[in-house]
């Protein structure tokens, strides 16, 4: 469950992620209106008829296990007088999942992101266009430092292309005695053991594959996940090592192929986030569902 915080009109407003999706405390919200008694802030707005109608809408957009008929009930008694509605009540009742409510260091009462939105409006429309504007420059943020990790990645993967290719000078070159102007096609078989070890495929395979991004100047490498990139770092490393060593270039291949295969299987489970495709700089796309679509 991740954790992260709004700040808004000099409130700190806790927010986390859980199966994807966002939730916001609504005790830290209810703080705009009154410190001491959020608790009694959020039942006075969970008893008017508007906030349960809506709150039975969204249910029933969004949670097939919703008892619609504990809602009817609430929202028929929802307006009078003697009509009190928590929380808890309301979780229990009617199974709803748009509300959460937690104990804890923290603590509270939480709803999605759509809900607290609503919530907002109700305790001020001034305070509601704050935290939307606070919610959308965190996520600029994080969207931000997402293609920063990607950006960095990629470049330590060329700066380490550089010491592979170094290696394969150094180290080969002098041995094969190959004409100086031919120099680049073992560079390229070099990389091509890289390339076949972790996308299994060749860069000339992909081109010929990808021709419109072949044009762009794209390569393989460019639309790799940030967990490929990583792993290709790593790659190229041991692979100058091994290239120092003497060892085989078959062997050096399988040692490539075995290590690829068992740290993408690490990272890709330990992070949904980083094994994404990046087709361009706005749209990220999941591996297996890419594959999937494309049977």
């Amino acid at each position: 469950m991740e954790k992260s915080k709004l700040s808004v009109n000099e409130l700190e407003i806790v927010l986390y992620k859980q199966n994807e999706e966002e939730y916001i405390s609504l005790t830290d919200m209810a703080k705009y209106r009154d410190s001491e008694r959020s608790d009694y802030i959020i039942q006075n707005w969970m008893r008017t008829r508007s906030t349960v109608e809506f709150l039975g809408l969204w249910e029933g957009l969004n949670n097939p296990e919703f008892n619609s008929i504990e809602f009817d009930g609430f929202r028929i008694e929802s307006g009078s007088n003697s009509f009190a509605l928590t929380p808890k009540k309301w979780i229990l009742a009617t199974n709803a999942v748009g509300i959460v409510s937690k104990s804890g260091r923290y603590g509270g009462t939480y709803a999605h992101k759509d809900i607290a939105f609503e919530f907002a409006s109700w305790l001020s429309p001034t305070f509601k266009l704050y935290l939307i504007t606070e919610y959308q420059r965190l996520k600029e943020i994080e969207t931000n430092q997402y293609n920063l990790e990607w950006n960095v990645k990629r470049i330590l993967s060329k700066t380490n292309y550089h010491i592979h290719t170094d290696a394969v000078k150094n180290y080969i070159l002098p041995e094969r005695n190959y004409e100086k102007d031919k120099q680049w096609i073992l560079y390229a078989e070099e990389a091509d053991l890289l390339n076949v070890a972790l996308f299994n495929c060749t860069a000339k395979d992909w081109r010929i594959a990808n021709p419109e991004l072949a044009k762009k100047s794209m390569n393989i490498r460019d639309i790799a996940s940030i967990n490929e990139l990583a792993i290709l770092s790593n790659l190229e490393t041991l692979n100058a090592q091994m290239i120092k060593e003497n060892i085989a270039k078959q062997k050096r291949f399988e040692k490539l192929a075995e290590i690829a295969k068992y740290q993408l299987t690490i990272l890709n489970d330990k992070d949904f986030m980083k094994a994404l495709k990046k087709m361009n700089d706005r749209v990220f796309v999941e591996e297996q569902k890419r594959l999937k679509n494309n049977d």
